[in-house]
């Protein structure tokens, strides 16, 4: 599929390769899947001049006329639900149904946005000028870049495209390097519904050659991020020198506690099937678990036999439940960080290697971790993988204190049959999201972020529209 597809610019694919290019592996067989195109610099410029074309038209067109074509993008996307959800896993390594449900997400995105772009509100405030009124509307912040992670290739893509698209700005989509796949399919959906030449363009290749030439451009007035907190800062010092717009999704470190008159088996159950979905490459799930010590020991035992009762195996066969980790970093990555917990004297409950059986692709074992200290680097830092720390605690200031003491401050949990103790700890947890007895963070509807060193910014609810669009204020004196 790869060479039949390939850059998507001013509406046009590319096809295959004439210069540069890259393999693509599956992670489950190492296996090559394909070769793509590596965008050049010429090509970079072009989409930037495409896109800039696009949007002094797409911003005068009628906001339900753009809600239209996204519900028609949508239709599409939901018609070749079954081709793309094989690329996701293919691409990435995880469970088809879990493929197939970050499709849905994906749909979910562009039919959340169709209606959000008739929902555009200003407002009118009297003015203390007599016969004056102030009129304050919002105007699409232009060209906009999108640079996205290989977690959710199709989700993450969707979060950004829909409501630019929404608000009548233009977009480059640049996604991670290891799933161009699933991006080649979402936007052959976007020229399948119609949506104008140079309006999406899509860009696959190094950093020299398609970051630079996009942050240095002061036709770009805006750019997203969906990546890790180093590459975050990075992009935010180089957006200074044509002072973009930001919106960064960045790394996160997620606390769960569970109180002591929690469900223990419903939280066990839910805790175990979020950690190690995607194999534990998910930035908004726990990597550090705090249980209250009446229920510690319990809890870990619970946990590690759920873990260790999962199917490990290629995301296309029926029966798996965690496919592998991406690539050979991340699972050097989290080797080490097992090894720091067994040189910290902490005890491997389960799991903490390859699976013996798996000679190909990049598997580790689902793994829980006991008895481990706040400055391990399984409970100091994000591990993105299948790991889970858990460590006890008595007093809930003592809790609250050492889930806050992350940098990170993207989502956290908290587990509890106490109304009063969940609103306490919504209002004391530093995240941008908190699940009270609850995974589901991650909707259409609903703002997606984090603070401090997790990122700015919202993706998803009504909030989401908002951060590609400019404020404008009138005076009005007539």
């Amino acid at each position: 599929m790869y060479d039949t597809f390939g850059l998507f610019i001013d509406g046009s694919w590319s096809g295959k390769p004439t210069g540069a290019s890259t393999e693509i592996t599956d992670p489950a067989t190492n296996e090559v899947l394909g070769v793509v195109p590596a965008a050049s610099v010429e090509d970079t410029h072009a989409a930037i001049a495409a896109a800039e074309r696009a949007f002094q038209k797409w911003r005068a067109t009628a906001a339900w006329t753009r809600a239209d074509l996204l519900h028609k993008v949508a239709d599409v996307m939901a018609a070749r639900a079954s081709e793309a959800a094989r690329q996701i896993t293919l691409e990435t390594g995880k469970p088809l149904v879990q493929a197939g449900r970050e499709w849905g997400l994906a749909v979910d995105q562009f039919r959340w946005y169709a209606e959000e772009a008739r929902r555009i509100y200003g407002r009118v405030v009297e003015s203390r000028v007599p016969g004056g009124r102030f009129e304050i509307s919002h105007e699409p912040v232009g060209v906009v870049a999108a640079f996205t992670a290989w977690n959710f290739p199709a989700a993450l893509i969707a979060r950004k495209v829909a409501p630019a698209l929404a608000a009548g700005c233009s977009v480059i989509v640049r996604p991670s390097v290891e799933v161009p796949g699933v991006a080649m399919i979402m936007f052959d959906c976007i020229r399948e519904a119609g949506v104008p030449a140079g309006v999406a363009n899509l860009l696959i290749g190094p950093t020299s050659n398609t970051y630079k030439p996009i942050m240095a451009s002061s036709v770009v007035r805006k750019v997203s991020l969906t990546g890790s907190t180093n590459v975050g800062q990075q992009m935010i010092r180089d957006s200074a020198e044509t002072v973009k717009r930001v919106s960064m999704e960045l790394g996160g470190n997620a606390p769960m506690i569970v109180f002591d008159d929690a469900d223990l088996e419903k939280t066990l159950d839910l805790a175990v099937a979020t950690k190690y979905a995607n194999a534990g490459q998910v930035c908004v799930t726990p990597d550090r678990f705090y249980v209250h010590e009446s229920l510690h020991d319990q809890f870990v035992e619970g946990f590690a036999r759920r873990a260790g009762a999962l199917k490990l195996g290629n995301g296309l066969k029926e029966d798996t439940q965690m496919g592998p980790l991406i690539n050979q970093r991340r699972l050097s990555a989290i080797e080490a960080i097992v090894e720091d917990a067994r040189s910290r004297g902490a005890k491997i409950v389960t799991g903490g290697k390859r699976p013996a059986e798996m000679n190909t692709g990049f598997f580790f074992e689902p793994t829980v971790i006991s008895g481990l200290a706040d400055d391990g680097l399984a409970l100091a830092e994000e591990n993105f993988g299948p790991i889970a720390a858990i460590t006890p605690f008595s007093r809930q200031d003592e809790v609250f204190e050492r889930a806050n003491a992350s940098e990170m401050g993207l989502s956290a949990y908290v587990f509890t049959r106490d109304q009063g103790r969940a609103r306490e700890a919504v209002e004391t947890l530093a995240a941008g999201m908190v699940g009270v007895n609850s995974f589901a963070l991650a909707a259409a509807e609903a703002p997606f972020g984090g603070i401090k060193a997790s990122g700015m910014g919202r993706e998803g609810g009504v909030e989401g529209i908002l951060d590609y669009s400019n404020v404008k204020l009138a005076q009005m004196v007539i």
